[in-house]
């Protein structure tokens, strides 16, 4: 009894400092974090916006029916509608060859996939008017045969597949990786060929994978503007994508034209976010499943 009333006298154990200082760290590298967010994308992003309204919802949608405007929407859905598909069937079997197969330059191959990630675009777009150019090593004949690769869309297209081409490949090979060849091998033991395999194991094991890499290639297709600005000529209602139109426009101080379009790229931008952030849930909850 006397050892019980001794304990329950006792006054309360303070916290230790090292906790409280733990604490106030976690707090300041959020508040820095959340300052830095907030100079360099809330604000700008939010001013897009403002700027956008500024004057009413009718400007806005005026702005949106200028056929500059349209043509240069039109152009950048072309060249995504091509690029993507492209993009996503040259990864899936880039991927394939390397996550499943053991060759010697294995890792060289790595590294050029890699390579879209480390070169400018710029530099991109200038190595393809060096080939593809008037005086670059294919000019000659494609003048020759009327062929027009620069300042015209399949130059825009080789550009933007350029910038693209690793994300799909890069999101696919650690899935294929992971999962292995078990299934693969016990489809083709019951008698299923390549394209059963291909349809029936292999694609819904990493079809979130794939999913999420068409999407981020899909979103860089869409932004892209180094590149593209070097190999279009950026020539209105002709070559011009939606970052040109917004770059173009508001050299020649149509702010509110630039701001409508930018809008419209912030948009494109948001719908990304989410359905990348459904996808990396629907992920999680696979592997939880998994795990269980």
């Amino acid at each position: 009894m006397t050892n019980l009333g001794s304990s329950l006298n006792r006054p309360p154990v303070s916290p230790p400092v090292e906790v409280e200082q733990r604490d106030w760290a976690k707090i300041g590298l959020i508040a820095v974090a959340v300052l830095y967010l907030t100079l360099i994308l809330f604000i700008p992003a939010l001013n897009v916006f403002v700027q956008a309204f500024s004057k009413g919802l009718g400007p806005f949608f005026t702005n949106l029916t200028e056929p500059a405007f349209q043509n240069a929407v039109r152009l950048t859905f072309i060249i995504a509608a091509i690029a993507v598909p492209v993009n996503t069937v040259f990864g899936l079997c880039a991927a394939w060859v390397i996550a499943r197969k053991r060759f010697r330059g294995r890792a060289f191959v790595i590294s050029i996939l890699d390579v879209p990630f480390s070169v400018s675009p710029v530099v991109a777009g200038l190595m393809i008017v060096l080939l593809y150019g008037r005086n670059g090593w294919f000019g000659p004949f494609l003048e020759a045969h009327d062929i027009k690769i620069i300042f015209a869309l399949p130059g825009m297209i080789l550009a933007t597949a350029f910038v693209t081409l690793p994300f799909v490949a890069r999101e696919v090979i650690p899935i294929l990786e992971e999962i292995g060849t078990d299934q693969e091998e016990a489809a083709q033991t019951l008698g299923a060929n390549n394209w059963q395999i291909f349809w029936r194991v292999t694609l819904p094991s990493i079809r979130w994978g794939l999913l999420y890499g068409v999407l981020l290639t899909n979103a860089r297709a869409m932004g892209e503007f180094g590149a593209i600005s070097v190999v279009s000529g950026n020539i209105a209602s002709k070559t011009q994508t939606l970052p040109l139109f917004v770059e173009e426009a508001y050299k020649q101080y149509q702010t509110e034209a630039a701001y409508s379009a930018a809008v419209l790229l912030a948009l494109l931008a948001v719908v990304t976010l989410v359905l990348k952030e459904i996808l990396e849930r629907k992920t999680r909850i696979k592997d939880v499943k998994e795990e269980a």
